[in-house]
């Protein structure tokens, strides 16, 4: 293969497709050779990315565990078998950088990159980095990470590489239209909303807590509940006894939505009409994952934080969710305090004393910066343009 050429790796969560598709959009802004995406063979990272119009190639991926397991010894074989097909598709794209958005996919590919003598970039999300990102960061020529507080978690070695860029998000979520989104879902004039998403696979904590709290917010607030797909099929006890929306769907056009039914809408996924429900937002309740509070900080949306923690995660939502609450921009829901009835008292505090509400919202945008995508491609044109 001949032409100037970007390779983008990654994957296995939303969280890690699309804030490296943001920097591609603008890469493509000034660079006019190929981009093409090295990912898993997750039929959702591959939608998501040719969605954009962007080159996608499936390898061979295995999880990354700190913890023994006896899956290990069989995902090892599929991280060699990852590097080698790397390998071989870097030699014939001969890519002038490799740009890394983290996920235990992304590793193989970084590997062979430095193997190859080809450049790699790397940028973690949230304020730990993972396993993944740990492992690109010992052999990338920039680690690229969203937070000041980050730049200590690496080794004082690798410090010197490290840029504070925040962290890529989707252009599209800045245009949103709030009086666009009340009239899609019907919202009456004058009634707060609250937006509660699990993220794009759901969350099955999130969506009990929200269930078990629409009762002491009906006439209060009207309620957005992204549920995932799994979730969303089944319906909910508690949305019909809420005047919800049963089996709302929300797989499709706006047109779909279950507009206004007792105050609340009840949707397995936001899709084109994200932007403006998140415009249309006086809070925001979600898990702690990086792209989420981006998006949400962005905005300016107050938050309430229920973060994955346990066992099954390594504790970066906890961090990101502490880290947002330290700075008075979020109320966090975390172990015995995660409750319904917490999360109705959360709601109600920023209701009855809006102020509050604002300022939690204005010290979670001065957080975060909306130009990230647009730095990375530039610190991305830069290095390749000097290879010209």
């Amino acid at each position: 293969m001949t032409g100037r050429c970007v390779a983008f790796t990654g994957g296995g969560t939303g969280g890690h497709i699309y804030p490296g598709l943001a920097v591609a959009a603008e890469l493509r802004k000034s660079f006019e050779g190929r981009i093409v995406w090295l990912g898993s063979k997750k039929d959702s990272d591959r939608n998501a990315v040719e969605a954009e119009g962007i080159e996608y190639v499936a390898l061979p991926s295995g999880k990354l565990r700190r913890e023994f397991s006896p899956s290990n010894v069989a995902d090892a074989f599929r991280v060699l078998s990852g590097y080698f097909a790397a390998r071989r598709i870097l030699r014939e794209l001969r890519p002038l950088l490799v740009f890394s958005k983290g996920g235990y996919v992304s590793v193989p590919p970084c590997r062979a990159a430095n193997d190859l003598g080809i450049p790699v970039f790397t940028h973690e999300s949230d304020l730990s980095p993972g396993l993944a990102t740990r492992l690109n960061a010992a052999r990338a020529e920039k680690i690229l990470v969203a937070w000041e507080e980050t730049r200590g978690a690496f080794a004082p070695s690798l410090r010197d590489r490290v840029e504070v860029v925040g962290n890529p998000m989707r252009a599209a979520i800045l245009g949103g239209d709030a009086a666009r989104g009340r009239a899609l879902l019907g919202v009456e004039a004058g009634m707060p909303v609250v937006l509660a998403m699990g993220g794009s696979q759901g969350a099955l904590q999130v969506n009990r807590l929200v269930e078990g709290a629409l009762p002491s917010l009906r006439g209060r607030a009207f309620v957005v509940h992204q549920t995932g797909a799994a979730a969303g099929a089944a319906g909910a006890a508690g949305a019909g006894e809420a005047g919800g929306a049963g089996g709302a769907g929300g797989a499709g056009p706006a047109a779909a939505m279950n507009r206004g039914a007792g105050g609340y809408s009840r949707l397995a996924f936001i899709r084109g009409e994200l932007p403006d429900i998140m415009a249309a937002a006086d809070i925001v309740v979600t898990r702690a994952g990086a792209g989420a509070l981006q998006e949400a900080a962005a905005l300016a949306k107050p938050l309430i934080l229920v973060p994955l923690a346990g066992s099954g995660t390594r504790g970066d939502q906890v961090d990101n969710a502490r880290h947002f609450e330290g700075k008075g921009a979020a109320k966090v829901l975390l172990g015995d305090d995660a409750t319904p009835m917490a999360l109705a008292s959360a709601i109600l505090t920023w209701l009855d004393a809006p102020e509050l509400g604002r300022a939690a919202g204005k010290a979670a945008a001065a957080l975060v910066r909306t130009d990230s995508a647009a730095l990375i491609a530039r610190l991305i044109s830069q290095r390749i343009g000097a290879q010209a």
